[in-house]
């Protein structure tokens, strides 16, 4: 690495095993490749965000701050408030990286959250957030700490959120993979330390309390007891003010707000013993509880380590797919010469040619310029099977290249990309609730306010009846009753569900999706596009007068070798490699084309342009059937139609086999739709469907107390899809269709649709039983620890178990098994397009 300017030689260190960041005096991570150019030399960067930031601040002719200043920042959120006094993320070229642009001045910026430790931090930044003026939504997610925040550029600077952030004792990045990882092993770096501390205090004040509680009285002598409380004091003084801080520092972050979180009653009854304590200690009067502080702390501090773990395996689906990314790409500066040059990925924009070796992970959204390969989509789809890739052919960021070099112009890149996409619609599902969550979450809000106000009431009542019960009866009550398993009961059954759909290829994008889902009664296919793939292909030829069916394919080829038509591109595409262009060819609008081929004339088109007697092929009533004539007459046919996919049969016996009827939508004529339905074992049918017939048949089937769910892919289904109570559309359809459905489907396999009800319904089945272990462990430990039952090194056990059995519950969902996917491995993969 280059040498600092001299002035920083102080401040900037690093050892053989880590280098510091340029900007921030941070370690940068071994994978992280983030230059800076500084001074005819390079600088590392930890993550994209010191990068940006320094390359800005250098390129708008500011170097010189990085020779002057005199110490680096001591912390991140110290380098966090340095760079909002320099307003950098207010520049365009800054918020590139991270933040989405709409129209209307509106903006959308994915943010990473520090300090989060329970579901009601979420709820108080996404509170305090909403109240300022131009900020439109707040969706923040508890497992990833991902945020997503929509805001009015014309009245708020997206510095001022995030100073707004800082207020309430929380610190905002801008989001980045390697940024999140680093954050998330500070937190758990950290987490471990407090719980060793806590560990060992508790085993030395442990041994220092038995023998008082073990000993003849008469042989603990008031030294010997003194000198025991006093070790025991110097032994917990580091537990409380180091193990147990954040819980402090939470209780008094919601008092400044006013609000009562669910650090208020740990603080208060984690102090008040201490302090309790200290006093004995002191006075040599009463008891002490070094023993059941230091226990509690270290058993609540376990149990947030183990859901901190927990909560990290919920979230890995979103996780796989944000690092999916590379963080460096090879550019061809002057293409179509070869001359290569690594970059950063961030760094790459529109128009820019990329080359990508075999077993390199595609960096942007882009189109197939050179080469021919197949490149591997299961990350995106849910399909293991890799997909062919030529030239013209849309190349998705974060899929992998698995077979030739390939060149790629770039079309979209950082937010805009189909990834980017998929993650933002994939954290706004875990964010937002459903009913039964939202009505969850408003009872942990007031339930603090409530549980302090029994406490009260409780300890006045043992006051009078026995004194000296008081003080840990309040303990225990403040200690056992908490709300978060109440507010975990949800977020982690959503988070850990909505992960496990997105592998097996179903992306969920609105929060009650999975509990309509779980209640549905009826499930209405359109029929192109959805239940077929919704262009046309070559089912099968008819040969005559000797022909192989490879020579009719390639004289039909050599016809419309020229031709753009969608019969054309069908004949073209089942013919494989490029044949010879027939010579002369004259197209016929709505008949067929003629043209000669080695001095012979050639007609393809309908039966009367091609000179010959009509066909029809029982196997394909609904199909296009096209004539081939040569000199001597008819040489065969050519059947086309659009071909149903290959597991739509299984999915529609699957949804049956669930208990749920099945209709078919179609524009299509009668003959058409009537074949598909007969195939697949529909039996309700309605063809010849305007958009306003399709919707008019769905608010029939709610007015009959039905629950539906509606499949489709196109603009004429957007209405219909608004107005069911869940709506999928297929990963290939139009952005319209996707910015009304409720799911994705990413790869196009219908089957991933019975998996999803599947999920729904154990997902809601899992929520209703974290409820009602959170309400009822509640409901019996209130009493328990009010009639003096519990003691507070039991209750801290009991709250800690409470909150980690909600969390553990909802991760069964991560190893829900698809039932077909046996089947559908061997599915043709189907292009996602989001």
């Amino acid at each position: 690495m280059a040498n600092p300017p001299a002035s920083m030689g102080v401040f900037f260190e690093s050892t053989a095993d880590t280098t510091a960041c340029f900007h921030c005096g941070q370690p940068v991570p071994k994978s992280a490749d983030y230059p800076i150019r500084y001074r005819q030399r390079i600088e590392p960067a930890c993550c994209r965000g010191c990068q940006a930031v320094a390359q800005t601040i250098i390129d708008s002719g500011q170097a010189a701050y990085y020779e002057h200043r005199t110490a680096l920042p001591p912390t991140p959120q110290d380098a966090q408030s340095e760079l909002e006094k320099l307003g950098l993320y207010d520049l365009p070229e800054i918020q590139q990286s991270f933040v989405r642009t709409e129209p209307e001045n509106i903006r959308e910026a994915a943010l990473i959250l520090e300090n989060i430790v329970c579901a009601a931090c979420v709820w108080l930044n996404e509170r305090h957030l909403s109240q300022l003026t131009g900020v439109l939504s707040v969706e923040i997610n508890y497992a990833t700490r991902r945020a997503r925040v929509r805001w009015d550029s014309s009245q708020l600077k997206l510095s001022d959120i995030l100073r707004a952030i800082q207020e309430i004792g929380y610190v905002a990045h801008p989001f980045d993979a390697s940024k999140q990882e680093e954050i998330f092993r500070k937190e758990r770096n950290s987490a471990i330390k407090r719980l060793a501390i806590a560990g060992l205090g508790m085993m030395q004040v442990m041994m220092y309390a038995l023998p008082t509680y073990t000993a003849d009285p008469a042989e603990m002598t008031p030294d010997i007891v003194a000198l025991m409380r006093w070790a025991s004091l110097i032994l917990t003084i580091p537990v409380i003010f180091y193990s147990a801080w954040p819980f402090f520092q939470g209780a008094w972050r919601d008092f400044r707000r006013r609000t009562l979180g669910m650090d208020v009653p740990v603080a208060l009854g984690v102090g008040s013993a201490f302090l309790a304590s200290v006093w004995s200690t002191f006075t040599q009067q009463g008891d002490v509880y070094y023993d059941s502080v230091n226990m509690f702390i270290f058993l609540l501090l376990t149990g947030r380590f183990l859901e901190l773990n927990a909560r990290r395996r919920s979230a890995q689906a979103a996780e796989e797919l944000v690092k999916l990314i590379p963080a460096v790409a090879t550019r061809l500066p002057d293409w179509p010469a070869r001359t290569e040059e690594v970059i950063p990925a961030a760094q790459l924009s529109p128009g820019d040619f990329v080359l990508i070796k075999p077993g390199e992970t595609i960096p942007a959204d882009g189109k197939l310029v050179d080469g021919t390969t197949s490149v591997v989509e299961a990350m995106l789809t849910g399909e293991s099977e890799p997909r062919t890739k030529k030239p013209s052919e849309i190349l998705i960021g974060g899929t992998l290249n698995q077979q030739s070099p390939i060149v790629m112009e770039v079309e979209k890149t950082g937010e805009e990309t189909r990834l980017s996409a998929i993650v933002r619609l994939l954290d706004r599902a875990q964010s937002e609730k459903p009913r039964i969550g939202q009505l969850a979450d408003r009872a942990a809000s007031w339930f603090v306010g409530l549980l302090l106000l029994l406490t009260a009431i409780i300890a006045a009542v043992w006051y009078v009846i026995d004194p000296e019960k008081v003080f840990w009866i309040t303990v225990s009550i403040l200690v056992i009753t908490c709300p978060c398993a109440l507010g975990l009961a949800t977020p982690a059954a959503l988070t850990a569900a909505t992960g496990r759909l997105t592998k097996l290829g179903l992306l969920t994008t609105r929060g009650h999706a999975l509990e309509a889902l779980a209640q549905v009664t009826d499930i209405v296919f359109d029929k192109t596009g959805t239940l077929t793939h919704g262009k046309l292909t070559l089912l099968g030829i008819e040969t005559a007068m000797g022909y192989t069916r490879d020579e009719v394919l390639q004289l039909a080829a050599s016809l419309e070798a020229a031709s753009e038509h969608p019969i054309a591109i069908a004949i073209k595409q089942a013919a494989g490699k490029p044949v010879a262009a027939a010579e002369s060819p004259v197209n016929h609008p709505g008949e067929g084309v003629v043209g000669m081929i080695e001095g012979k004339c050639y007609r393809l088109g309908k039966p009367a342009f091609a000179g010959v007697s009509p066909f029809e092929s029982p196997a394909h009533k609904a199909a296009t059937l096209l004539a081939l004539a040569g000199p001597d007459g008819l040489i065969g046919w050519l059947i086309l139609g659009d071909e149903i996919r290959p597991d739509a049969a299984s999915a529609i016996a699957s949804l049956k086999s669930h208990g749920i009827r099945v209709h078919l939508l179609s524009g299509d004529n009668q003959s058409a739709a009537g074949s598909v339905a007969q195939s697949l074992g529909i039996s309700q049918i309605r063809a010849e469907a305007l958009p306003d017939d399709k919707l008019a048949y769905v608010k029939e089937l709610q007015a009959q107390g039905c629950i539906v769910g509606m499949v489709g892919d196109g603009i004429n289904d957007a209405p219909v899809l608004a107005q069911a109570q869940v709506s999928i559309a297929m990963g290939e359809g139009t952005d319209v269709a996707h910015a009304a459905a409720d799911m994705v489907m990413l790869g196009g396999r219908l089957i991933a649709l019975s998996d999803g009800i599947g999920i729904a319904r154990k997902t809601r089945s899992i929520i209703y039983q974290n409820l009602a272990w959170a309400m009822g462990y509640n409901l019996v430990a209130i009493p328990l620890a009010a009639l003096g039952h519990v003691t507070p090194w039991i209750a801290g056990i009991g709250m800690s178990a409470s909150s980690l059995l909600v969390v553990l519950n909802a991760l069964r969902l991560t190893h829900f098994e698809s039932a077909t996917s046996s089947r559908s491995s061997t599915n043709t993969p189907a292009s996602s397009h989001i």
